[in-house]
């Protein structure tokens, strides 16, 4: 502890002071330019951040299509891949991934070519890798019961059919009713837009279309199986769709009833759910209007991703039939 009765880490200060004089130096070491990386920019320290020290950021921030295809080359570079492989698709698929993350993706491809014995990683073992990823190990247990098959099967039909049907949707690149280790029954992986991933910009028209393909699922499980044999498989869809319906009002102003306005105190209290009933800059009667409202975008959601699904009936049970004969398509 310090003679002032503060408890201070002597170690960190001597290095922050030690780096602050080699940074000064006694005498002028003009031709010299003193870089440095970190991820928690927010933890320095003021003296280290004053006007001729670390004054200059450059945020860097995860690599777009062309830089994820420049990286994978990088680590492709000593790995036999076959003649099918197409790095660009690659780098479609994997949207938001690091270049260690890109790293790994490759070995893990590489580990599962071996364990196939083969000579060459193809697009197979990548995908494989690129699901482990993402959503975790394929479980082999689960697979022999037809009738969780089948319910997953129209659940992940649902979502798949809603998202190609709703214009200008993100591309579906894969369904599968294989379980996962994180617990999910099956999946359905889209491809985004790599413009619209990038700018982070959402339009009005493709949150409502994002609230009925989650909620696609539910809703076929009630077409094909009656109301009252739906299961709890929806959990994750419905909580992510009452986290972008909430959004929508409270940060975005995509609300008739409250108007162009923004209630969230801040972007993780909107995000994590909490209700905004609780936020001290709300009224009673405007947190009733908030809750009316979800309520309302989300009912919207629900009617258009029924009415699509019974419009398009053949397609969607045909496609429910090709899982239980593919497993994955």
């Amino acid at each position: 502890s310090g003679g002032g009765g503060f408890a201070t880490n002597d170690e960190r200060e001597q290095t922050l002071n030690q780096i602050l004089t080699e940074m000064d130096g006694f005498s002028g070491n003009s031709g010299v330019i003193v870089l440095a990386a970190t991820n928690r920019g927010d933890i320095l320290d003021t003296a280290l951040l004053r006007p001729g020290r670390f004054d200059r950021r450059v945020p860097v921030d995860l690599p777009d299509k062309d830089g994820r295809v420049a990286i994978l080359r990088v680590h492709c570079r000593n790995k036999p891949l076959a003649d099918e492989v197409d790095l660009g698709e690659i780098a479609s698929r994997t949207i938001g991934f690091s270049g260690a993350s890109l790293q790994n993706l490759m070995n893990e491809a590489a580990i599962m070519a071996a364990r196939r014995s083969k000579d060459k990683i193809t697009f197979s073992e990548i995908d494989y890798a690129i699901d482990r990823l993402t959503v975790g190990l394929a479980k082999t247990t689960g697979m022999n019961n037809p009738a969780r098959q089948r319910l997953v099967a129209y659940h992940e039909a649902g979502h798949g059919v809603m998202a190609a049907l709703i214009p200008g949707y993100d591309t579906v690149a894969k369904l599968t009713i294989i379980p996962r280790s994180n617990g999910a029954g099956g999946f359905t992986l889209f491809t985004p837009d790599e413009s619209r991933s990038e700018s982070g910009l959402y339009s009005l028209k493709f949150l409502k279309g994002q609230l009925a393909v989650a909620l696609g699922g539910r809703v076929a499980e009630e077409l094909v199986y009656g109301e009252d044999e739906v299961t709890t498989g929806a959990s994750n869809d419905l909580q992510q769709v009452r986290n972008i319906a909430r959004r929508m009002v409270t940060q975005w102003g995509f609300s008739d009833e409250l108007g162009h306005v923004s209630y969230g105190e801040n972007q993780q209290e909107v995000f994590l759910g909490h209700s905004v009933s609780q936020s001290k800059n709300v009224s009673e009667t405007t947190a009733q209007k908030i809750d009316s409202e979800i309520r309302r975008l989300i009912d919207e959601a629900y009617t258009e991703a029924t009415r699509i699904l019974k419009e398009n009936h053949d397609g969607f049970v045909a496609l429910a039939e090709g899982l239980l004969e593919y497993e994955t398509l």
